[in-house]
């Protein structure tokens, strides 16, 4: 198969796509994808980038239908094959069958189920050695994570931060479709994300409240304002937590989260990281000794 890398050479068949991973695994190569579904912003380059940091890897960004403008954003990126898919190709019979997280935890997202499906999909086509995903779609990225790890399927899931647009909007191709008029509105997202993490030393209710009251007086509703922990479960008492929001702006659905330490806050991430190396150093000193004391020799 020959190939010019480097120039974000298209590719729409199954069985050709299929032969590209199976022959760069051959070779030992890594295969670094990044799927898409429409379009290119800055938060896709990203994505790219950090592909393109994986030492020795071939780049493969698959989207659905690439303009040309996309093509010379790619190639301008050193982007080596641009998978073209669509639901067509990737399920001749029609789509047959779907995966859904079987959390305790009802979905935020109502399109989750369908999303994965569609991923799974792509990495399983491929068969790549990694996936970048963003992490502003935060419930997306651990239910591939989860789906990976549960099937075995030997691919490292990394998720890139988001890219965010100087009033603090997350990059999406939604977010340039709310009016002019409501812009204010879509950044209040961000803002009550910002000062709800902000919150964080003081636990999850007041996290919770904090970004509501910004939300308020923005006059945005949200469809959901949720702290949940790191793996979207029950927030802890101390930890790494997640806070999520979505709701409707000019008639656009928008998402976003963000990151945080949750009963512990930013400014004290320093002491308690060393406090806890502290503990995990006693801890290991205790087991040691344990250890030590249990190899020697009996004296009856």
């Amino acid at each position: 198969m020959s190939l010019e890398l480097g120039n974000a050479t298209v590719i729409s068949e199954i069985e050709r796509i299929r032969m590209v991973g199976s022959a760069f695994h051959k070779t030992g190569r890594p295969v670094a994808f990044v799927p898409l579904t429409t379009g290119v912003h800055a938060g896709h380059i990203a994505l790219v980038r950090a592909a393109k940091r994986i030492r020795g890897a071939v780049t493969v960004v698959a989207l659905q239908s690439p303009r040309e403008e996309d093509l010379e954003l790619l190639r301008a990126e050193g982007v080596d094959i641009v998978w073209n898919y669509s639901t067509e190709t990737l399920w001749p019979h029609g789509r047959r069958s779907a995966v859904s997280p079987a959390n305790a935890e009802a979905p935020l997202e109502p399109e989750l189920s369908k999303d994965l499906t569609l991923y799974l999909t792509l990495i399983l086509t491929l068969s790549p050695t990694d996936v970048l995903l963003g992490e502003k779609d935060y419930e997306l990225l651990l239910a591939i994570y989860h789906a990976v790890q549960d099937f075995h399927l030997g691919v490292r899931v990394q998720g890139v931060p988001a890219v965010r647009m100087p009033d603090g909007v997350v990059m999406s191709l939604r977010n340039t479709d709310v009016p002019a008029a409501a812009r204010e509105q879509a950044a209040a997202l961000s803002a009550a994300l910002t000062a709800g993490a902000h919150a964080a030393e003081a636990g999850a209710e007041q996290v919770r409240e904090v970004a509501a009251e910004v939300l308020r007086a923005a006059g945005v509703e949200p469809e959901y304002l949720e702290v949940r922990g790191r793996d979207l479960g029950t927030p802890p008492e101390e930890g790494d937590a997640r806070l999520l929001v979505a709701a409707t702006i000019g008639g656009v659905r928008l998402i976003d989260n963000v990151g945080l330490p949750l009963g512990i806050g930013f400014n004290n991430i320093e002491e308690h990281e060393a406090k806890a190396e502290l503990e995990r150093e006693q801890q290991r000193e205790k087991q040691r000794t344990q250890n030590s004391g249990t190899s020697q020799p009996s004296e009856d």
